[in-house]
């Protein structure tokens, strides 16, 4: 059974963070990257058509905010929260007063969350259940898209919409409020629960017309999401190629990177600010010289920020502790990590590209000049225990139109 359990929190069981499928050979070094073959060997499978392949999928839909709704363990009352829930002192809303008492629940978030409070309390919600929040009454339009009427709406940075003849839209437009549930959790009090993915969980909600609720779990009622036989020779051959470079790899210079926290960080930041300015990592040598010249320049930042030599000469011992990692003994070893990491990235984006093709609400981006047609937000892959996640997303589109001002956000106004 693959197990990811490093990459939740345990010390809640919460679902506050998910790591990228190929950033976990940098976080889990040699044993996350042989979980990351697993993941990406049970998806081959599942796409195959095995329907007994040990992992399952949801769709990582684009809404904000996070929302927690379900019943106190301690008194059995109805809840909703933000992710303050799973705080030393959980924070949760249980009346419209508190709702109105909490200053950081201003504007629009105020109504949104009285608008949740009073609806998702008629749903019989057992437990507790984590979702994102789609759309309120007011966050509705009808837009044109393509010469069709649709109807949309925009909780993030991707604009979801259905054309405005369909039943769906009639059941969206005579809502409330929308949300997308994709979490589980059980435990006797907020500090023991733990968290479930992949859960069918809206089925089991009772059907209430003035909320509109689905379930994460990725839907192929197409049919269309099977691999060919060119695409799984394709995901074969980039397997093989990857696990050919990781028996070659000293386990040290995976290792390292995840058990060296400051080394990681830098590693992880350097890989964002790529991911902001709609790079990839291609030239692995060339990337790995930027790498370097970045982490020189952050930890020079940080000591002209302080006075005295001292403190100076602490960030600079620090520098030089990170920079070891890249030395003339480990540099081979560290150009073999990331012809893996760029692989583990292709081998992924075989996999969202099939994925994309399932049939369902359109996904768009949306500019000063019109919309931009795009995929879903990304999708997770599951153990079937449900205790483990990895997400696969295609940085390079969403995550750089996440960052980037060309695109307009659904918080904007």
């Amino acid at each position: 059974m693959i197990r990811f359990q490093s990459y939740l929190n345990e010390a809640t069981g919460a679902n506050l963070h998910m790591t990228h499928l190929e950033d976990a050979i940098l976080d889990g070094g040699v044993k996350g990257t042989r979980n990351v073959f697993q993941y990406l060997q049970a998806l081959r499978d599942m796409l195959g058509g095995n329907a007994k392949a040990p992992v399952s999928l949801s769709v990582k839909w684009d809404g904000a905010p996070a929302i927690f709704a379900g019943k106190d363990p301690s008194d059995g009352k109805f809840f909703i929260a933000k992710k303050g829930l799973f705080n030393k002192n959980p924070k949760f809303y249980k009346t419209a007063q508190e709702i109105d008492d909490d200053t950081a629940l201003a504007g629009e978030l105020n109504s949104k969350f009285k608008t949740a409070l009073a609806e998702f309390s008629k749903l019989g919600i057992e437990g507790v259940v984590q979702g994102d929040l789609l759309y309120t009454k007011d966050d509705l339009k009808t837009e044109n898209i393509g010469g069709e009427s649709c109807v949309t709406f925009h909780p993030n940075t991707i604009v979801y919409a259905v054309p405005v003849d369909s039943d769906l839209s009639k059941q969206i437009q005579g809502s409330k409020i929308g949300v997308v549930w994709h979490t589980t959790y059980r435990g006797a009090d907020f500090e023991s629960m733990s968290a479930s993915f992949g859960q069918a969980i809206s089925s089991k909600l009772k059907e209430v017309r003035s909320v509109w609720h689905v379930d994460a779990v990725f839907k192929d009622e197409s049919g269309n999401v099977t691999f060919t036989e060119k695409e799984t020779k394709a995901f074969n051959k980039l397997l093989s190629d990857a696990g050919r470079i990781f028996r070659t790899i000293k386990p040290y210079a995976l290792n390292e990177l995840s058990n060296n926290k400051e080394l990681n960080m830098r590693v992880n930041v350097f890989i964002n600010k790529k991911v902001r300015e709609g790079q990839r990592i291609k030239n692995v040598p060339l990337a790995i010289k930027g790498m370097q010249e970045f982490i020189k320049e952050y930890y020079e930042k940080e000591a002209s920020k302080v006075k005295s030599q001292v403190a100076k000469d602490r960030k600079y011992a620090t520098r030089d502790d990170v920079l070891k990692y890249f030395d003339k003994t480990n540099i081979k070893e560290v150009n073999k990590v990331f012809q893996l990491y760029n692989l583990l990235v292709d081998a992924k984006m075989i996999v969202i590209a099939k994925l994309n093709h399932v049939e369902g609400l359109k996904t768009l981006l949306k500019t000063k000049d019109g919309f931009e047609v795009t995929g879903q937000e990304g999708f997770v892959a599951i153990d079937h225990v449900g205790k483990s996640a990895l997400k696969l997303v295609d940085r390079l589109n969403f995550s750089n139109a996440n960052f980037s001002t060309k695109y307009i956000k659904g918080w904007q106004k």
